[in-house]
């Protein structure tokens, strides 16, 4: 795996603003990208459908981010906004701990969907909320956030654990499990880690945020902070928490709480241990990237240091770069 693409290859935008309509209309071609893709992958009927309930359940549970979802709606004209933004379909792998080069701690991520076009469409946004600044690896008129930096406090990740299990039919649990969130009226998992980013001024105040804030999905984070110790795995359910402290990786498999589930993505298992053995690697930039860390639905890769306010970010599609490394 080379260590830079090719240089016919676009570089990841920054775009000033963690505002998700000022992110579309920085890269309206990259929401037409993957808009395009999920066309193709679910059909115009599924999104129509999917829009219209997620926009009542976010109307219903009162989420602060409605109106910052409805200029992403009207400015995109037609269905869409909300079925992208309030998908839960992806698989992770993460690793936290001291950082072998430099000061501080180091948070490696990678983030598969099975969505084509997320990769190449990967824009840098640089938010300034009261509590300082961040910076997130996104798209445009995501209204979330997945992996994000903030110099001189934390940095974070989500991973999705598995479908909670019910009957023992996919199918049927994942009905049951869409019920469930419907009568639920926190927040969801991204949604969350943004108000962290936005309002938590260190990293204790950020833990505290994670496992104790409301939370309408299970959902894994990965936090870093500014000492080599300050490093911490939490798994959440809606009615439970769980924290590992110090160095760390997690998957896409439960490892704290005993919660049974239908498990995400493909070998959860061995991308954790190969996360495992090289989250303390010296090496830099993405040599680590490789399977089964990277697999044929991998569309970010990433590095963070909170302290030396290092982000090193990189686009993927099919099992190679496609964009120019970003690094801050």
């Amino acid at each position: 795996m080379p260590e830079a693409p090719s240089s016919d290859l676009k570089p990841i935008p920054l775009i000033e603003s963690g505002h998700a309509e000022d992110l579309l209309a920085g890269a309206p071609q990259g929401f037409e990208t993957i808009m395009r893709a999920a066309r193709e992958r679910y059909g115009d009927r599924t999104i129509l459908l999917a829009d219209r309930l997620s926009r009542r359940w976010m109307a219903r549970s009162r989420n602060p981010l409605l109106a910052e979802m409805d200029a992403v709606a009207r400015r995109l004209g037609r269905p869409g906004a909300f079925f992208l933004n309030l998908s839960y379909l992806w698989s992770c792998t993460t690793g936290v701990g001291p950082d072998p080069g430099r000061p501080g701690n180091r948070l490696r991520r990678t983030l598969d969907w099975p969505l084509d076009g997320l990769g190449r469409s990967l824009v840098m946004a640089r938010a300034q909320p009261p509590a300082g600044p961040y910076y997130a690896a996104t798209w445009p008129g995501y209204v979330g956030v997945l992996t994000a930096m903030a110099p001189g406090r934390f940095s974070a990740a989500i991973n999705q654990p598995p479908m909670d299990r019910h009957t023992g039919w996919r199918n049927l649990d994942w009905l049951l499990n869409r019920l469930a969130v419907w009568r639920r009226r926190a927040l969801p998992p991204d949604h969350l880690l943004r108000r962290v980013f936005e309002v938590a001024a260190s990293y204790d105040e950020a833990r505290r945020l994670l496992l104790e804030s409301p939370l309408s999905l299970p959902a894994f984070f990965t936090l870093g902070g500014l000492a080599p110790d300050q490093c911490c795995i939490i798994e959440r359910t809606p009615d439970g928490a769980a924290v590992a402290d110090g160095p760390g990786c997690a998957a896409n498999h439960w490892r704290l709480l005993p919660v049974r589930g239908h498990l995400r993505g493909t070998n959860s298992a061995g991308r954790h241990d190969h996360m495992t053995a090289h989250r303390d690697t010296p090496s830099g930039g993405f040599a680590w990237v490789v399977p089964p860390v990277l697999n044929p639905t991998t569309r970010v890769a990433a590095v963070m240091n909170a302290r030396e306010g290092r982000f090193d970010l990189m686009g993927w599609e099919d099992e190679a770069p496609a964009t120019r490394p970003f690094c801050l």
